[in-house]
């Protein structure tokens, strides 16, 4: 049974993620951590949790001391439209936090997940299938703290043989947990704009097609990758992955099925815009397909109906 450290785990991935973990491998076994002091009620009380800083390693080897962890899902980062604004705050989390984490994974000798992300792209990648292994120069901070992670943990595996995975994720789409200052929380806010307002404001113009992706498939991809024969892993990093990819009028057009007097506006955010306009339209995942069997669950039809029928019952709305 593995004793599994989640960082990050208030935030947008890991509030769900370390549930299923817990589900998955024991209470018990899967410790959340996160810079808050008090998660919510269903993650401090399903199990154990920490405030800790990943800049402070000291306050992570206490954790590790006290849980013999041996596997580490490290998820604390800051996301593009937050990291543009506080670039030096970004780069201590993203990178200072992730070298942290790695130089704790080699003296506990633990495996680690880090998520790169489709930020990691920039203009001059090819944004139609853009392959598995292709130009990266991206023009965020947010860009280039994952590249720089990316690189970190191949470092790591090849120089001190740490067992580091991960997948690059595009935008996450979750009916219970809101994102977190990322350019593609449009996806998120449309649904709540629409079951409440019946009207969204999408600060991303049409035609800005972006991979996306629900959440119960972002939650299997990390723990597929986790569980995955390290044998048949040619690539272990920053694995593409995707579900589907669309615009926000073909999102629009979906939820227009379930709520048909659905509008949607546009008011362009230029620094998002620029974001999103320098990342893939949509990737090839065949590499995460072929290695470790990658293959997602929900479509933007399925995704869709799901989203309206959970979160309209969250939000005890009738549609």
């Amino acid at each position: 049974m593995k004793n599994i450290l989640v960082t990050g785990s208030c935030g947008q991935i890991g509030s769900e993620l370390t549930l299923a973990l817990r589900e998955l491998y024991g209470n018990d076994n899967v410790v959340a951590t996160g810079h808050i002091t008090k998660p919510s009620e269903t993650l401090f009380n399903s199990g154990p949790f920490h405030a800790i800083d990943c800049t402070d390693i000291k306050t992570v080897v206490e954790v590790m001391n006290k849980y013999s962890i041996d596997t580490i899902y490290h998820l604390a980062a800051r996301l593009s439209a937050v990291a543009e604004a506080n670039p030096q705050q970004a780069w201590d989390v993203n990178i200072n936090g992730l070298y942290n984490m790695l130089e704790i994974a080699r003296e506990y000798k633990c495996a680690i997940f880090v998520p790169s992300s489709i930020g990691a792209f920039g203009p001059n990648t090819p944004h139609d299938n853009t392959p598995q292994d292709t130009i990266q120069r991206p023009n965020t901070m947010y860009g280039v703290t994952k590249v720089a992670g990316e690189l970190l943990c191949d470092y790591y595996f090849k120089r001190f043989a740490i067992d580091t995975r991960g997948v690059r994720f595009p935008g996450i789409i979750s009916y219970i947990t809101l994102p977190g200052g990322g350019t593609t929380d449009y996806a998120v806010e449309i649904f709540y704009e629409a079951i409440k307002q019946k009207k969204y404001t999408c600060f991303l113009k049409a035609g800005t097609y972006l991979d996306m992706m629900y959440m119960p498939d972002t939650i299997k991809a990390s723990i597929d990758i986790m569980e995955a024969d390290p044998s048949k892993l040619i690539h272990r990093n920053s694995f593409n992955v995707s579900a589907m990819s669309f615009s926000p009028e073909d999102i629009a057009a979906e939820i227009r099925k379930h709520i048909p007097d659905f509008t949607l506006d546009y008011k362009i955010d230029p620094i998002r815009q620029e974001i999103a306009d320098s990342w893939p339209n949509n990737m090839d995942d065949s590499s995460a397909r072929e290695e470790w069997g990658w293959k997602p669950q929900y479509d933007l039809s399925l995704m869709t109906s799901d989203m309206i029928e959970k979160l309209s019952a969250r939000l005890n709305i009738h549609i």
